[in-house]
Order: structure tokens, then sequence, then C-alpha cells
């Protein structure tokens, strides 16, 4: 079991659930029950699935729960866009929090990429890498 507190990709992941709940906040009221609704839970999905991936007993039950914070993160991404289109967020917030995401990807998959050349569960082990 690992400290999902010491990841970055975890606190990186966790500041950008606040900055959506941020960003949405402002959103019309109409938007409450769907788009701001899918965001948030899109947005709490990736921090939530690597903090549960951690408390995993196996590098392929963290690496489960990294696909899902994954698929969450290309969920969100995609609303962002539409939010941008709909002109509830300006470009240049758009820019910033996908900018943020971009990078959230790039350390799930490098993570994911550590797990699957671990032959044994060392990937669990305390690290601060990712």
């Amino acid at each position: 079991m690992q400290d999902f507190r010491k990841l970055r990709v975890w606190e990186k992941s966790h500041q950008m659930a606040l900055e959506i709940y941020r960003r949405t906040g402002s959103f019309p009221d109409s938007e409450m029950y769907g788009m701001t609704s899918q965001m948030s839970r899109a947005a709490v999905s990736i921090p939530a699935n690597i903090a549960e991936g951690c408390g995993r007993s196996s590098s392929a039950d963290f690496g489960r729960f990294l696909h899902i914070a994954l698929g969450s993160a290309c969920e969100l991404e995609y609303f962002l866009i539409l939010a941008r289109d709909l002109e509830y967020l300006e470009p240049s917030a758009y820019d910033n929090v996908s900018e943020t995401l971009i990078a959230i990807k790039q350390m799930i998959s490098a993570l994911l990429s550590r797990i699957r050349n671990c032959d044994d569960d060392r990937i669990l082990k305390p690290t601060t890498d990712n």
C-alpha cells in the first residue's frame, strides 16, 4: 500500500479538481445538473481513483484504477472543450486548466508504464516520482 498523498500526480489532480469546482461555479444555473455536475464528477474521479488504487494490494489493481482515472481525465478534457465552445469558460481559463489536465494525463500514463514494466509489486512502495 502506498500513501497517495505523496504522489505528485495525485496532488496535481486534486488541485485541478478544486479549480474545476471554482470555474464551474459561474456556469449558468441551467447547467447545474448537466455539465457542471459531469465536470465536477469527472474531475474528482481522477484523484479519487488514484487514491483508491494506492490502497490496493497489487500493481495490477493499482493499474486498473489508474486506467479509470485516465478515462475520467479524457472525459473532463471533452467537457472543457465544450465549456469553452459554449463560452462558459474564457479562452485563457480553458488554456490553463487544459494544460494542467494534459500534464496529469502524461503523469498517469508514465505511472502506468512503470507498472507494466515492473515484474513485482515494488511500484506500490512509497515514492514521490509521480
